[in-house]
Formats: structure tokens, sequence, C-alpha cells
């Protein structure tokens, strides 16, 4: 069964298959977030007929500071990234290693969702492979498991990780958990094949959940949401509904059976300017003792109804809507105050830079915040 997703209109089919050549892929990154977070790590693992015969492997310096939350996540420091290559150097070297293999990956859309940005805005072509997902295939094979994160199957199947929690690392691991499933899959007759392709849209209005509508494949399947702040795309009641009707449920506060805290737009800014609300530092406390929770942006959530629904809302669709807030006067992403620090634009996505007002501001010398401010 082939999926096509229309979040990236030129993004490859998302395939239930087991190939035999392709290249796995793992990234590292500051967030969840396309629009806000940006790649540190970036690795790959060629492999030709279920053997591996090449790897590539490369820290890349962000534009912005990575936080301690993210160090004790991912074991990368300031000081690993000080002097790698910037995403728009590394990139390129990235591409050419992939190629036009099927990608494979754990969770595969959120790493293929970064390398399609960077590679549209950097290299000016969007990654356009086909993509397998080792989370999907195991939602599939081994639907008894409580939870499918990487080291979840790795542990089912009798995988041992060679070494920490890092891109090649989770490369290797998820290369013998796409064979492991393979064999599981052999053994117990499973014929990927006669899996229905979906067929639910999501609609943001008159939501109501339908029998057979369920999704056992989709990552919100059997988890629990909770949302907070308010959302730019939908009333959070209609957001609520789709999860409910992919096969998940809604809680109204964070606890250890949360795995998904949803964060409205605006919140997902302010979070990055002011700290970080009770709920998300409930939620990181949690994610640091080992839970499955994840901190989604709005935007994000979007992405992930959209790998499954055809006609799912898009990345375009959910773009932010001006709140009247004083940053909106600036046309700002509410990065104003650290850009009036540095005296310049220091959002990583140059293409989001260019339509920034207060960037045209920060040009001409009028500086409105921090300790340069010029102008009241």
């Amino acid at each position: 069964m082939n999926e096509i997703n229309k979040s990236r209109p030129q993004k490859g089919t998302s395939l239930l298959t087991f190939p035999a050549d392709y290249t796995v892929v793992d990234i590292e990154t500051t967030g969840l977030d396309t629009r806000w977070d940006e790649i540190i790590e970036l690795s790959a693992l060629r492999v030709r007929g279920s053997e591996v015969c090449g790897r590539y492997s490369t820290f890349v310096k962000p534009e912005n500071e990575i936080s301690d939350f993210i160090t004790s996540l991912t074991g990368i420091t300031n000081e690993d990234v000080a002097d790698a290559p910037a995403i728009a150097e590394a990139i390129p070297g990235f591409l050419d290693f992939v190629g036009s293999d099927i990608v494979v990956g754990h969770n595969v859309h959120f790493d293929v969702n970064f390398i399609y940005d960077a590679a549209t805005i950097y290299v000016g072509n969007p990654v356009t492979n086909d993509i397998v997902d080792t989370m999907r295939l195991a939602r599939h094979i081994l639907p008894q498991l409580k939870h499918h994160r990487l080291h979840d199957v790795a542990d089912a199947l009798g995988i041992i990780p060679n070494g920490a929690h890092r891109g090649l690392v989770d490369c290797e691991t998820t290369h013998a958990v796409l064979q492991g499933l393979r064999a599981v899959a052999d053994l117990s007759g499973i014929d990927l094949s006669r899996v229905s392709a979906a067929t639910h849209g999501v609609r943001a209005a008159s939501i109501t959940a339908e029998p057979g509508k369920e999704r056992p494949d989709s990552p919100l399947y059997g988890k629990v949401c909770v949302f907070t702040g308010t959302l730019e795309r939908m009333q959070r009641k209609d957001a609520m509904q789709l999860v409910v009707n992919l096969g998940g449920s809604c809680g109204d506060s964070v606890t250890a059976k949360t795995n998904f805290l949803i964060l409205g737009n605006n919140d997902y800014c302010t979070t990055i300017k002011d700290g970080k609300s009770t709920k998300q530092k409930k939620a990181e406390a949690l994610i640091l003792k080992g839970n499955d929770l994840q901190i989604l942006s709005e935007t994000t959530f979007y992405d992930m109804i959209s790998e499954d629904s055809p006609a799912g809302v898009t990345s375009t669709e959910a773009a932010p809507k001006r709140s009247g807030r004083k940053m909106d006067t600036f046309g700002c992403c509410s990065r104003y105050e650290a850009c009036s620090d540095a005296m310049k634009c220091i959002h990583p996505d140059p293409v989001f830079a260019s339509s920034c007002q207060y960037r045209q501001n920060l040009l001409a010398g009028r500086i409105f915040y921090g300790k340069n401010k010029t102008t009241k």
C-alpha cells in the first residue's frame, strides 16, 4: 500500500514494503517544528542487498545556541557543533550521499520534512525520494506493543543498539529493525499489500467520530494528546476530534500517560522567547525520564495529521495568521528581542527572514528592543 502526502507537494510516496536497496537517515534537531527549529546532525547509512556499504554523518552548526534540554535529549553540545558547517554547506553533501534511494527511517516523516525544507531552501530542489517508515511497519507487524519507539521495537526484536542515542547509531538500529520486521512478517505470513489505503480526510468543521475511520498505523493511534493555548487553524474541540477519529484520545493536563503535548503556534513562539509553561516543563521532565512523550507545535501536529490523510491539512494551510500582538507590528517570528541584541535577523530560514518586516528596521538602524535600542 502506498500513500501520497500533499503537505509538501513533491514529497515522495510512503511505501509499506521491504526494499532491498535503500538509505537509512536520521537527523537531530533543536526542536520539532520545521519553521523555528534547526538541524544539528545529519546521518545516513547506505544499504545494498541488505548489506551496509556506506556511512555519512556530520554535525551542523545552528544559527542559535542549543538549549540544555536538547543537549540532555541528544547528547549534542554547543561545543560539538562550534566548528561544524552551517546547514547551507552541509545539506548538499548529505543529499548527494542519499541520491535517489528509497529513504528509510523510524518516524521518518519527521526527518524528511526537515530535509525537504532544507533542500528546497538551500539547494533549490525538494527531496522527492520515496520513503519507508519502520514505525509504521512496526504498528502493522507488532501491534501488540504498547509503544513503537525505536528502542521499544528494537527490544521486541532482540536488537541491542551499538552505542548511545546518536545519528549513525540510530541508523544502524533502524536498519536492523527493518530486517527484523521483514523476518517476522515472513514467518507470520503478514501480507502488507492487503492493507487498505487511507481515505480519511482532515476537516476543521463538523467532524464526528465515524466507525471504521481509525488508523492503526497512525502515530496518534492509541496515544493520549493534550492541547494547550490557542490554535490558529481550528478550534481546539475540532483538533481533539481529529485525534479521536484517528484512534487516539485527549487529556486535559500533562500526566505520565500523555504521549503528545500540542502547543498553539502563539504559545510555541512565546515559549522560545520568554521561557516555558508549566505544562511544557512537566512534559520535558517526563521526556528526560524516558516517557513516550513529544512536544509538538501546532504546525508539526498538522504535518503529522497530513501524513495520515491524502487530503489532510497542509503546512501551507496551517500557516500562522496575525494575532494583532505587539510583535506582529513588525511582521516578526517573535525572535525580535534576540534579533535586536544581535543587530540582525537571526532566523535560520532565509526565505522567512527575507520577508520579515522587522529585519528591514534593523537594516535601517531602527532597533526597538534590548541593549541596542535606538528607537522608542
